[in-house]
């Protein structure tokens, strides 16, 4: 009769750890879905600093690209082939940083005030011409009349600034400076300043290159708020 219980007790107990081993099993299972089930959440430009100061880069970089291709020139597909790599990277950072890939932001720097001249009223003989107060054609160097600013004058302000993505040594774009000015960056928010060069043409007052902004940079932010732009040279 012992022989039995014992064999009896081993059975009931083999029993309850295989029923054990199965609930286990199916209360993994169940953790493991519903983990599956919770995917990281995508940060849209209004969620993070970082996705802002992407969006931004990518917006400027897709702008001179649009610029280029309606008015191009001899340089325009090389110029347009290095912005395209450009994209490429940013979309790369947005992946890494949890961002929306390819999310597109306008509009990174202030729109300065034209200074416009006096009206002229057009002689009697020339009123049908009075409507011609300027040549249309140069209406997207408006945002040029910064350029004429003195040295160590404060520029763009109320700009912000972000980066291309562009390699190389620190540099600057702009499109309200030409190639050869100098314009000196200060980040307010931590007291770090750049003088870089321009040395072409973007969608900013001031767009800087990785070097460049590698030194006026906040850990982990691709977007300054706070700047101070002058032109120094």
């Amino acid at each position: 009769m012992s022989r039995r219980k014992t064999l009896s007790t081993k059975k009931k107990l083999a029993v309850l750890v295989s029923a054990a081993a199965v609930a286990g099993g199916g209360a993994f299972v169940m953790a493991s879905t519903s983990n599956a089930s919770q995917s990281p959440k995508t940060l849209s430009a209004g969620d993070s600093t970082v996705c802002l100061g992407l969006a931004t880069a990518l917006g400027n970089n897709q702008s001179f690209i649009d610029g280029q291709r309606a008015n191009p020139d001899a340089q325009s597909a090389a110029r347009i082939a290095n912005r395209e790599a450009v994209i490429a990277q940013i979309k790369v950072q947005q992946q890494a940083s949890g961002c929306a890939v390819g999310e597109s932001a306008q509009g990174s720097q202030t729109t300065q005030p034209v200074q416009t001249a006096p009206a002229q009223t057009a002689p009697a003989g020339n009123a049908g011409n009075a409507g011609n107060t300027g040549n249309t054609g140069n209406a997207g160097n408006a945002g040029n009349n910064a350029g004429g600013a003195a040295s160590g004058q404060q520029v763009c302000n109320g700009s912000t600034v972000t980066l291309s993505g562009e390699g190389g040594a620190p540099a600057a774009s702009s499109n309200q400076f030409p190639a050869g000015t100098k314009l000196k960056v200060t980040n307010l928010d931590n007291n770090k300043s750049t003088t870089v060069q321009v040395t072409g043409v973007s969608g900013s007052c001031a767009l800087l290159n990785n070097a460049a902004f590698e030194q006026v940079r906040e850990p982990g932010k691709f977007l300054i708020r706070r700047a101070l732009i002058e032109k120094v040279g």
